[in-house]
């Protein structure tokens, strides 16, 4: 696999059309550009794979061109993954795609630890960003923000957060935004592994 993107391309001229759909919450997953970067399992034993062995990945440049606003309806939120070594990437992002940086929604303790260049990587955040008011109605407001849930496959993140996100919103139109692996229930999806649009 490769970076998806050459100097030259935009998101137009690979993924799918956006859904003729506005949206009160958008939940994604973007797929970061590492630089071909990969994760080292120490002395001995190899590399133990990066982002870009299992899918193609994606330039912040290019990230930024898809018009992300146009699926957003006038009051929506944005639940985002970031990586940690693209906090600050995630925040421009969203920033970029018309919301505004509201706060880390979800923490997830992967229980399993990966190496790091400065210590072992076991958390990961899924950020929240607002666009005009917190989408009407809401359900439970008494969601924990800890998610503790093995870590599965590469990028795979855990169902809870999305069954979480359910019960907050339960009644509103959710889109996933680069979506891979099953449909969840009462929500659309898009993205190069989605059903295309």
């Amino acid at each position: 696999m490769k970076n998806l993107f050459n100097a030259t391309e935009t998101s137009h001229s690979v993924f799918p059309s956006l859904p003729d759909a506005q949206f009160d919450i958008l939940y994604a997953d973007p797929p970061w550009d590492y630089k071909g970067q990969l994760q080292h399992a120490g002395a001995g034993n190899g590399d133990s794979g990066g982002a870009i062995r299992h899918y193609p990945t994606v330039t912040l440049k290019v990230l930024k061109t898809l018009e992300i606003h146009r699926v957003a309806a006038p009051d929506c939120l944005l639940f985002m993954w970031a990586t940690n070594p693209h906090l600050d990437q995630a925040i421009d992002l969203g920033k970029t795609w018309g919301f505004s940086w509201a706060t880390v929604a979800f923490v997830w303790d992967k229980i399993r630890v990966n190496p790091g260049f400065y210590t072992m990587s076991q958390c990961e955040l899924c950020l929240v960003f607002k666009k005009g008011r917190i989408p009407q109605p809401r359900g439970a407001r008494n969601i924990r923000q800890l998610v503790s849930e093995r870590r599965r496959a590469h990028s795979q993140k855990p169902d809870e957060v999305r069954r979480r996100i359910d019960l907050m919103f339960p009644n509103l139109r959710k889109l996933e935004l680069f979506a891979r692996g099953p449909i969840a229930n009462g929500w659309e999806v898009w993205g190069l592994e989605a059903i295309s649009w």
